[in-house]
């Protein structure tokens, strides 16, 4: 049992959630539980080392009570979630899990290597609300990554964004660089990042502005002919940085 723990006046104990679930009455002798707090039994509690919960997923560690509560919560073993963006996905899990579960459950695309050219047509982009195209997962570096393009607005003004994630903590992410191209006309427009983690979701990512912005009028500029089509070739590059 972990803290709060509740005694009744016959001085059974029992843990928050049982309490709840007994509707405040003891399971023992029928008397009501009440607010009757178990001091004693909450110091043994907290003087208790415990391993993470999350150690069936690899993490060593062995905490006192308080230290493994704020500790799980940033503990690089547990569970990512899904990356997917074109739903809200409940689905946790590791990389390895996650990659299967996108390819099977999500059908997004899988391609293996570290440059990719990708062609983004809508047929009448005045009408694009907030659209969120096909997710598509690189393999390069023995890692995965996630190349995301979304219509949304700013204000009121109609932006597309094209950004990727690393399918990993932050600290790895770090350790390498992209590159956005896109363009038309005799023009190109470029960006040039480093990946966020998944642990950031696609709307914190998004919402950040952190990748390649275009403004509809110049994704129309780029998409040439009579503007009302909007074709977008968005060329990138991922590298591992030399530290």
């Amino acid at each position: 049992m972990y803290p709060p723990i509740s005694q009744c006046p016959n001085g059974h104990t029992i843990c928050q959630s049982c309490k709840i679930q007994v509707k405040n009455i003891c399971p023992i002798c029928r008397q009501e539980l009440g607010n009757i707090r178990c001091l004693a039994l909450e110091k043994v509690a907290e003087s208790l080392e415990l391993p993470c919960k999350y150690k069936f997923l690899g993490c060593e560690g062995i905490f006192s009570y308080h230290n493994r509560l704020r500790h799980e919560q940033n503990c690089r073993y547990r569970p990512y979630n899904c990356p997917y963006a074109g739903a809200e996905c409940p689905i946790t899990g590791d990389i390895m899990f996650l990659v299967k579960h996108l390819k099977d459950d999500h059908n997004v695309d899988m391609h293996d290597g570290s440059t990719f050219n990708h062609r983004y047509v809508k047929a009448n982009p005045h009408e694009v609300e907030n659209a969120t195209w096909m997710l598509t997962v690189f393999n390069c570096f023995n890692h995965q990554f996630c190349l995301h393009f979304e219509a949304f607005h700013i204000g009121m003004a109609p932006v597309y964004m094209a950004f990727l994630r690393f399918m990993g903590d932050d600290h790895d992410a770090k350790k390498f660089s992209y590159s956005l191209e896109v363009g038309g006309n005799g023009r190109k427009l470029t960006w040039q990042g480093v990946p966020r983690s998944i642990r950031d979701s696609h709307i914190t990512v998004r919402d950040s502005l952190d990748g390649l912005c275009i403004q509809r009028n110049m994704a129309l500029f780029f998409s040439g002919g009579d503007r009302q089509e909007l074709k977008l070739k968005v060329a990138g590059r991922i590298w591992k940085e030399q530290l």
